[in-house]
């Protein structure tokens, strides 16, 4: 039988707070860059990318969870409607379980696609983001108020 997990245990929650976090942090970082009087447009893009992947992975992710369902609903309506009147409590129960372990392999294997999917979109912005880090910190001569900014940021 299949067991519920806590959703602490969920890869996809755990992902999409890490993702959240990350988003945050780059909106910390746009802030104190304002702040400070510099324009961060690479970081607006690598902001926004990371997000579009989220969005997408959580679409596909909806898209396959809601054709799951409908599958089992079919299954189940299938079952139901068989040309036998006598219906076997046995029967629709194993026909169920069935039918929702069919469901949860194939929604487990939309979210591990759909969690590869967010992981390589922010494995690719954190790229982008220390790529652009690096080339401003070795094209800017930092000053007091960029030492205290760049020092707000890395707490």
């Amino acid at each position: 039988m299949t067991t519920i997990k806590p959703i602490s245990h969920r890869p996809l929650v755990r992902s999409t707070l890490f993702a959240a976090m990350l988003l945050a942090g780059l909106t910390a970082c746009q802030k104190n860059d304002a702040s400070a009087g510099q324009t961060s447009p690479g970081l607006n893009n690598i902001g926004q990318q990371a997000s579009q992947k989220l969005d997408q992975a959580a679409s596909y992710v909806g898209q396959q969870v809601d054709a799951a369902k409908a599958t089992a609903q079919q299954n189940l309506d299938a079952a139901a409607s068989g040309p036998s009147i006598k219906l076997d409590p046995g029967d629709l129960a194993s026909q169920a379980q069935a039918n929702f372990q069919g469901a949860a392999s194939a929604t487990n294997a939309a979210v591990a696609r759909a969690m590869s999917s967010t992981g390589a979109g922010l494995e690719s912005a954190g790229r982008k983001l220390q790529q652009w880090s690096s080339e401003t910190s070795s094209n800017s001569q930092p000053s007091s108020t960029d030492s205290d900014a760049q020092k707000q940021m890395d707490k």
